[in-house]
């Protein structure tokens, strides 16, 4: 009986190196989670229920996303990054403002910087995906930008 498996149209000297980059954005996914979680509870003013929501609906998604990404690793007989000081270490993504007294703006900006940083740990894996013949990965990219992307602007649209 043959089997086939979720690496056999890829590149076999490619597939840590796609488990490394995919990893890399679960440690940044989580340094984001992170951060929006805090401007979720901690934003004020005039526009707080607003951006408590779109905070509450970012993270949410992304804590679904994180599943998805550490389980393509998996699929790629790689093993998933894990643990809050593993991941922090990890993480690309700067701590934001802290919870004293900050400016709605503040939260903002910096999870927007954080979705952009996002967007380019995602950008070079799937590039790597792609050379390698790793089509299923560089889907799921594909959809992890787009989706950071729309966050992104609508950031930036909040900015102006």
């Amino acid at each position: 009986m043959s089997t086939t498996t979720a690496t056999n149209t890829i590149k076999d000297s490619a597939i840590t190196d796609i488990a490394a980059g995919l990893n890399q954005l679960v440690a940044d996914s989580y340094g984001l989670m992170a951060q929006l979680h805090l401007a979720h509870w901690n934003v004020e003013g005039a526009d707080f229920y607003p951006l408590h929501t779109g905070f509450q609906t970012q993270y949410e998604e992304l804590f679904t996303a994180i599943d998805d990404i550490a389980e393509r690793v998996r699929a790629l007989d790689c093993y998933s990054a894990g643990g809050l000081k593993t991941l922090a270490s990890m993480s690309n993504i700067e701590e934001g403002p802290s919870a004293s007294g900050c400016p709605a703006k503040d939260f903002v900006a910096s999870v927007l910087v954080g979705h952009e940083k996002v967007i380019e740990t995602a950008h070079k894996t799937r590039l790597l995906a792609a050379e390698s013949g790793d089509a299923e990965t560089e889907d799921l990219l594909i959809g992890r930008i787009s989706t950071h992307q729309k966050f992104a602007w609508m950031l930036r649209s909040y900015l102006k």
